[in-house]
C-alpha cells in the first residue's frame, strides 16, 4: 500500500523529527548519539539499519512508506527449548501472561492486589508440593476465592484496550522452540504511545488472572490434540531429536506440568530471559529511523542487561536405519519423512533450502512433475525447517484411492534418489535461485514479512549480512555439489511418520478445576491508562480509494468500453475492458482475465478448470509447459468459484509478453488426455472423501451452507460420481477453449506502460468476433431463521465447536458502520465483550468471538454469528454464557470509546494500494457501490454514541432465533442440553456434502 505525501507535509515531518531528536539528547557509544551508530549491509533490499543500545537491546528498522503504519515485532530469544525439563510450557504460558499488565497497567489498587497475588502464588507452590487429591481441591478452592477478590482491584484486558485505542491491529504473540514474539501493527503517529505501553509491559511481570488463563492453556492443549498435523510433527521430532528439547519437549508443555504450574518459576524465567541484551525490537513501516531509535532508547534504554544462560546440548545419536512411527486421528491419511541436518549457520541449510525448491516449487519441481503432474500421488510437497541447533528437511505425501502408505513413502524417496543421481536439468538450479529471489521480492511488498526477516535473523543468532547475502551464496552452489551433498546426507537416516485414520488412544485429558466465574468491572481504569489517554498525537488524514482516479481503464481494439479511447484495429474485440494500475515498487506484474460466471452457471466448468494443469498442446507436453513458465519466472493458473472464473499470469515483468503468448497458446490449443481425465476423476472422488474427514470443512463449509441454504446450495451443486464419469474429454476441452469467448474484463498490474500492455494483448489475446453471453446461473435462497434449531454432526475430537448463526436483513450500506463498531466492541479482540465474558471471566473456551457480517451482494443478507471452541464437558456453560450476552449487551463507556477510536484510527492510517485497489473496486461493484465504503464507516464513527450501538443491538442481535451448528464427539456431549435449545437434528456427512 502506498501513499503520496505532498512537499509541505514532508517538511513538517522532517522538522518534527529533527526537533524530537534534539530534544531527547540521548547518546549512544562514546559521544555519538544513539541514532548515529548503526550497522547496514550493501545491496540490502530492505536498506535496514541495525542499532545496538548500550544495554544490548537490538533495534532493526526498515523504512517502507506503503501506508502510515508500522509493523512492530518484539522478539525474545526465549522459546520452549529453554524451558526446564521439569516445568515445560513456561515460555508459552509466560507469553499469555504478558498481556495481563503490570503494577501500573491494569491495576487500580496495586498495594492490596499485590498482597492477594502473593498469597495465590504461594498456594500454587503448595499445590505443586502435594499429591493428595482432596488437599489439591481445597488449595484450588482458596486460589479461586482469592482470585475473585483480586479481580475487583484490576482492570481486565487493559493492555488490549489501550493498544486498540491507538489503532493497533493484529495484536497477538507466538512461542516456538527458540523465540517468543509479540505482534502489533500501529499507526505511525502513535509510535511513542506504543513504546510507552510496551516499555511498561516488558519492564515488569504481574501474574494476575492466572487461574482463568491456565484454563485457557488447557483448552489450547486440547486443540493441539485435535490437530493431526501437530501430532505428526511431534512424532517426527521425537524421532529426529531423541535427546534434545526439539524432540523431548513441546511448546505447550506436558499435561502433568500444566496441572502443576509454578508462578515462581514463570517469574524466574521472565527475569532470566526477558532482558534487553536478549531482545530485539523489529520495525518496518512509515517511520524516521533517527527519531525512532531515539524514542526507543528513551523508553527502553534504562532496562538493565544481564548475562543470559548459554544453552548447551549433547549431540544426537546417529540414525542408522529408518525409524517408523504411526500416528492416528480422524483426518485423511498421509506420509511424512524427515531428515536431520546441522543448524542454521551451517552450510547444510543452504543446500537443503535449494534442494527443497528443486524438488517442490509448485510448478516444475521434481515432485510437482513426477508425482502431481503424473498423478501418482494426491498431494506431495516438502519443506526445510532450519533451527539453531539442528534443521529438518521433510517430505509429505497423501495417497490416492487404495494406495498403501508404503507406496507413498517409496514415491517420495524416489524423488530424493533423482537428486542423488543428478536426474534434473542444470537450468532448474538457476531457475530455483530466481524463484527464491522472486519470492523475496513478493514478500518484501508487505511490512509483516519485512519485520519477520529481522526476527529470524535475531532469534537465530544470524548476522544481518549473512541473512542478506544468503541467496547470493546459495547461487554459487553447482549441480555437482548438490548431487554430492545429497549422496552424503540422504540415506537411511530418516524418520517416517504414517498418519493413519483411526482412533487416537493416546489422547490425554486434563481434569479441569472448578472456577467461579469472575465479575469483571469493565469501567475500571488504571492511572496509567488515564494518563496515556490525555497524551495527544498528530492526527492522520484518511485516504479513500477513488476508483475513477486510481484505476485507469482502456479498451482493446475496437472497444468503447469504460470510456477509453478507441484503438484502431479489429472491431470484433468490442466490449473487453482493461483495468490498469502501475506497479511503482518492483519489476513484477500480475495479469487477470475475469469472467462473471462460475460453477453456479455451469457445474462442469469446475471439472474443466481442474483438468487443464494435466494437459498439453501439440507443441508442448503438460510438463514442458510448466517448465517453460518456470524458466521464464512466471506462474499461471485458472481457477473458478461459484460466480467467477479467474485466468491469471504473474511473475517477472520482462517475461510478460512471452508469458501471455504461451498462456494464450495453451488456452487455444489444449489437447485432451483420456487417461489424465480418468485419473483426475479418481482423485476428485478421493479428495471428496478426505474433505469429510476435515473438521474445518465440515463446520465452516458443509454445515454452514446447509444452515444458510438448506440441502440445495452452491456448495452441494456438484457433479455426482456418475456424472463425473460420463463427462467426455472433448466437452471439457471445448469449455476451456471457449473461456475467453465470453464477456470478460482484464486487470493488469505492473510497470509496463498502458500502450505496451494494450499492444501485447491486442497482438496475443484471442477472442471471437462476437463475445458470448453467460448462461443463466442456479439461484439459491437464504433460508429465514424462524426458530431455534440445533444441527449436530458427530466427529472424533476433544473440543466442541459451536457456531451460531442468524439471518438478518438484506444488505444495507447504512448498517456497515454500526456492524464494524459492533465487531470491534463486542465480538473480536482480547478486550471484546465476548472474549472477556467467555474466556477471561469464566475460562469456558480458548476461542470466542462474534460478528455482524456484510454480504457480498445486495440481494444477500447480513448475518449474526457467534463462535465458541470449548471442552466438550463445558458446552452447557459456554452456551449459557453466550446466550446471556446475546440478550443483554453489557455497556461499558470507556470500552466503547476505545473501540470507536480504534476503528477511526485504523481507517486514518490504512491505505489501499497496489492490486488491492482493483479488488476493493470489484467488491464495491458487487454490492452495487461506486465508492470506498470505508468513507461511510469513518464518518459514522464521529456520530455513533453508545446508545446508538445499544439500539443496533436491540434491533439486530437481541431476541433473534439462531441455528446452532455443533461439531463434537457425540459420546462426550449431553444431548439433552442441545435438545433443550430447540429443534434438534443430527446430520450425516452425506446429507451436508451431497455425496
Amino acid at each position: 500500500l502506498t501513499i503520496t505525501m505532498n512537499l509541505k507535509l514532508k517538511k513538517i515531518r522532517i522538522a518534527f523529527a529533527a526537533i524530537l531528536s534534539l530534544s531527547l539528547l540521548i547518546t549512544g557509544c562514546g559521544d555519538k548519539k544513539v541514532w548515529e551508530t548503526y550497522d547496514s549491509v550493501a545491496n540490502d533490499p530492505l536498506n535496514a539499519r541495525i542499532y545496538t543500545l548500550k544495554n544490548g537491546l537490538k533495534v532493526y528498522i526498515t523504512v517502507y512508506k506503503d501506508e502510515p503504519r508500522i509493523q512492530t515485532l518484539i522478539a525474545v530469544r526465549a522459546g520452549s527449548k529453554y524451558d526446564p525439563p521439569t516445568a515445560t510450557g513456561l515460555a508459552h504460558y509466560l507469553e499469555h501472561m504478558l498481556f495481563k499488565g503490570t503494577s501500573k497497567i491494569a491495576s487500580v489498587d496495586w498495594e492490596n492486589e499485590k498482597k492477594l497475588l502473593d498469597q495465590i502464588e504461594q498456594l500454587y507452590e503448595k499445590n505443586r508440593a502435594t499429591t493428595d487429591p482432596d488437599e489439591r481441591k481445597n488449595i484450588y478452592a482458596q486460589i479461586d476465592s482469592l482470585s475473585g477478590i483480586a479481580v475487583d482491584l484490576a482492570a481486565p484486558n487493559e493492555y488490549d484496550k489501550m493498544i486498540s485505542s491507538i489503532g493497533a491491529k493484529y495484536t497477538n504473540a507466538w512461542t516456538s522452540d527458540e523465540q517468543t514474539v509479540y505482534v502489533n501493527n500501529i499507526p505511525s503517529n502513535e509510535l511513542e504511545k506504543w513504546l510507552k505501553i510496551e516499555s511498561e509491559r516488558f519492564g515488569e511481570l504481574v501474574l494476575r488472572l492466572f487461574h482463568t488463563e491456565l484454563e485457557t492453556v488447557y483448552e489450547e492443549f486440547n486443540r493441539g490434540q485435535d490437530s493431526d498435523f501437530r501430532k505428526v510433527y511431534r512424532a517426527m521430532r521425537e524421532g529426529l531429536f531423541a535427546k534434545h528439547p526439539y524432540g523431548t519437549q513441546t511448546t505447550i508443555g506436558t499435561g502433568e506440568h500444566l496441572k502443576n504450574p509454578s508462578m515462581i518459576k514463570i517469574h524466574e524465567y521472565f527475569v532470566t530471559y526477558y532482558v534487553p541484551n536478549n531482545m530485539a525490537i523489529c520495525l518496518s513501516g512509515d517511520l524516521n529511523p533517527d527519531s525512532t531509535v531515539a524514542l526507543i532508547d528513551k523508553y527502553f534504554g534504562s532496562f538493565v542487561s544481564k548475562q543470559v544462560p548459554q544453552f548447551t546440548f549433547e549431540p544426537q545419536p546417529n540414525i542408522t536405519e529408518p525409524l517408523v512411527k504411526d500416528v492416528y486421528g480422524p483426518e485423511a491419511e498421509s506420509v511424512s519423512i524427515g531428515f536431520r541436518f546441522d543448524g542454521i549457520k551451517s552450510d547444510d541449510v543452504k543446500y537443503i533450502e535449494l534442494i527443497d525448491v528443486i524438488l517442490n516449487n509448485g510448478q516444475a519441481g521434481l515432485m510437482d512433475l513426477n508425482l502431481i503432474q503424473k498423478q501418482k500421488l494426491l498431494a506431495a510437497y516438502s519443506y526445510a525447517d532450519p533451527m539453531i541447533d539442528y534443521s529438518i528437511h521433510a517430505f509429505i505425501g497423501r495417497p490416492r484411492e487404495g494406495q498403501p502408505l508404503e507406496k507413498v513413502k517409496e514415491l517420495l524417496l524416489e524423488q530424493i534418489e533423482k537428486i542423488k543421481n543428478g536426474e534434473f536439468d542444470e537450468w532448474l538450479v538457476e531457475a530455483a535461485i530466481n524463484d527464491k529471489r522472486l519470492s523475496q521480492i513478493q514478500n518484501y511488498e508487505h511490512n509483516f514479512p519485512r519485520a519477520i526477516a529481522f526476527v529470524e535473523a535475531f532469534t537465530n543468532f544470524v548476522d544481518w549480512k549473512d541473512y542478506v547475502t544468503g541467496i547470493d551464496k546459495m547461487a554459487q552452489i553447482t549441480k555437482e555439489q548438490i548431487v554430492e551433498f545429497a549422496k552424503a546426507n540422504y540415506k537411511d537416516n530418516y524418520v517416517v511418520v504414517n498418519k493413519r485414520t483411526g482412533e487416537d488412544t493416546t489422547v490425554v485429558r486434563i481434569e479441569k478445576p472448578t472456577i467461579t466465574p469472575l465479575d469483571l468491572n469493565r469501567e475500571n481504569q488504571s492511572a496509567f491508562f488515564k494518563d496515556l489517554s490525555k497524551v495527544t498525537s498528530d492526527k492522520l488524514k484518511p485516504a479513500f480509494v477513488d476508483f475513477e482516479k486510481d484505476i485507469s481503464r482502456f479498451a482493446l481494439q475496437g472497444s468503447e468500453a469504460a470510456g477509453g479511447s478507441e484503438q484502431s484495429g479489429d472491431p470484433g474485440l468490442s466490449g473487453i475492458e482493461v483495468n490498469y494500475i502501475e506497479n511503482k515498487l518492483n519489476d513484477r506484474f500480475e495479469l487477470y482475465y475475469i469472467l462473471d460466471m462460475g460453477t453456479n452457471y455451469d457445474k462442469v466448468l469446475g471439472l474443466a478448470v481442474n483438468y487443464l494443469p494435466y494437459l498439453g498442446t501439440e507443441k508442448y507436453t503438460a510438463s514442458e509447459l510448466q517448465e517453460e513458465f518456470y524458466r521464464l519466472g512466471l506462474s499461471f493458473d485458472v481457477f473458478t468459484s461459484s460466480d467467477r472464473v479467474y485466468v491469471s499470469l504473474e511473475g517477472l515483468e520482462r517475461s510478460m509478453e512471452e508469458g501471455v503468448k504461451l498462456f494464450e497458446h495453451l488456452l487455444s490449443n489444449v489437447l485432451a488426455d483420456n487417461k489424465a481425465l480418468d485419473e483426475l476423476i479418481t482423485d476428485i472422488l478421493k479428495k471428496r472423501a478426505d474433505a469429510k474427514l476435515n473438521k474445518w470443512l465440515i463446520l465452516y463449509r458443509a454445515m454452514y451452507n446447509y444452515a444458510v441454504y438448506g440441502k440445495r446450495s452452491s456448495f452441494t451443486y456438484i457433479l455426482s460420481e456418475e456424472e463425473l464419469r460420463s463427462v467426455k474429454p472433448g466437452i471439457l476441452i471445448e469449455k476451456l477453449k471457449k473461456l475467453t469467448s465470453y464477456y470478460h474484463r482484464i486487470f493488469y498490474y505492473g510497470q509496463n506502460k498502458p500502450e505496451t500492455v494494450l499492444s501485447v494483448l491486442n497482438k496475443h489475446h484471442q477472442v471471437p468476433d462476437q463475445l458470448n453471453d453467460y448462461p443463466e446461473p442456479e439461484e439459491y435462497v437464504q433460508l429465514p431463521t424462524e426458530k431455534d434449531q440445533v444441527l449436530f454432526v458427530d466427529y472424533d475430537m476433544v473440543q466442541a465447536h459451536i457456531l451460531m448463526i442468524s439471518k438478518d436483513v438484506l444488505f444495507d450500506k447504512e448498517l456497515v458502520p454500526m456492524g464494524k463498531l459492533f465487531n470491534e466492541y463486542f465480538g473480536s479482540g482480547l478486550s471484546s465483550i465476548v472474549f472477556q465474558e467467555i474466556r477471561e471471566a469464566k475460562a469456558y473456551a480458548y476461542s470466542a468471538r462474534a460478528s455482524y457480517t456484510t454480504p457480498r451482494y445486495p440481494d444477500k443478507a447480513h448475518y449474526v454469528q457467534f463462535f465458541v471452541g470449548t471442552q466438550a464437558d463445558k458446552l452447557k456453560e459456554s452456551l449459557g454464557a453466550m446466550q446471556k450476552i446475546m440478550e443483554n449487551m453489557p455497556e461499558a463507556y470507556q470500552q466503547f470509546e476505545a473501540a470507536r477510536k480504534g476503528v477511526t484510527k485504523k481507517i486514518e492510517s490504512e491505505r489501499i494500494t497496489k492490486t488491492s485497489i482493483f479488488w476493493t473496486y470489484e467488491n464495491a461493484v458487487r454490492k452495487g457501490l461506486d465508492y470506498d465504503i470505508r468513507k461511510d464507516v469513518y464518518v459514522g464513527m464521529r456520530k455513533i454514541k453508545l446508545h446508538h450501538l445499544r439500539n443496533f443491538f436491540d434491533q439486530h442481535i437481541k431476541g433473534k432465533k439462531y441455528t446452532y451448528l455443533i461439531l463434537a464427539k457425540k459420546k462426550d456431549i449431553d444431548l439433552e442440553v442441545l435438545k433443550a435449545i430447540g429443534a434438534y437434528e443430527e446430520l450425516t456427512l452425506e446429507e451436508i456434502f451431497n455425496y
